[in-house]
């Protein structure tokens, strides 16, 4: 299945990433929930799906730093809502991101924690790869207990190729480590740049290619969510000419 985040539409809203991923023939979308008020009401989202019969494939909790106070500001209480969401609409998968150092409590009772929301659900918790955030010639750590999923013992993650190229690591070899427990992808490029780019796949340094070949190698059954950035099209036409493109790019690749 490929999809598109609703975060690929920005800075149009939710309702305009149905309405494109419909247009545009993608199997389903993710929904990023952030300060969009249509993305935090799984009521609004599920008549969404119902008017455009495009599925809720995943469901990415409210955990960036600009979506700290979305859904209340206690973490697991985000988590729970992402779930109930995710099994409202048939979301096979909440994405999560590994914690900020700055939630101590949250981060030490992290992986426990979601082990045992796991056991309740038959929703994935797939937990993102992130990176080092870099000040000059330092890289600085942002999350616990660590931004590289092979620090810690996930048994389902994301991998997101934008922050591949930020952590300047390749992504086959990264996905070759972890196995059975890529679960869920975020598909984008990058250009080994310190900013979080999400490049339309093909345009920047990334294997992406590679990895493609990679997934179908190994019998990968998840799905293939475009979190691409748009903000810099011109219009609403230019942007949909970029998610088509990048919907070609990955179809033509999938097999």
């Amino acid at each position: 299945m490929i999809g598109l985040s609703t975060s690929s539409a920005y800075p149009e809203s939710t309702a305009a990433a149905f309405a494109m991923a419909a247009a545009l023939g993608y199997d389903g979308v993710e929904v990023m929930v952030g300060t969009d008020a249509i993305s935090q009401d799984a009521d609004a989202i599920k008549a969404l799906v119902d008017h455009y019969q495009v599925p809720v494939l995943s469901i990415h909790a409210p955990c960036l730093l600009v979506t700290q106070r979305v859904w209340g500001s206690d973490p697991w209480g985000k988590l729970v809502r992402a779930k109930l969401a995710a099994e409202l609409l048939g979301a096979s998968t909440v994405v999560v991101h590994p914690p900020f150092r700055w939630q101590r409590e949250y981060a030490r009772g992290f992986i426990d924690g979601l082990a045992a929301m796991q056991s309740e659900t038959d929703v994935v918790f797939a937990v993102e790869n992130m990176y080092p955030w870099r000040a000059g010639p330092r890289d600085v750590a942002g999350y616990s207990p660590s931004w590289d999923l092979r620090d810690a013992d996930y048994p389902h993650t994301t991998l997101d190729l934008s922050h591949t190229s930020v952590a300047r690591l390749d992504p086959v070899a990264l996905a070759v480590e972890l196995g059975d427990r890529v679960r869920h992808v975020h598909l984008a490029d990058g250009r080994g740049s310190a900013l979080d780019e999400h490049l339309i796949p093909g345009r920047g340094t990334q294997p992406v290619d590679a990895f493609l070949d990679h997934l179908a190698g190994t019998g990968f059954d998840g799905s293939i969510i475009l979190e691409v950035s748009t903000r810099g099209a011109s219009d609403g036409a230019a942007r949909r000419e970029l998610l088509a493109e990048a919907l070609a790019f990955t179809r033509a690749r999938v097999r």
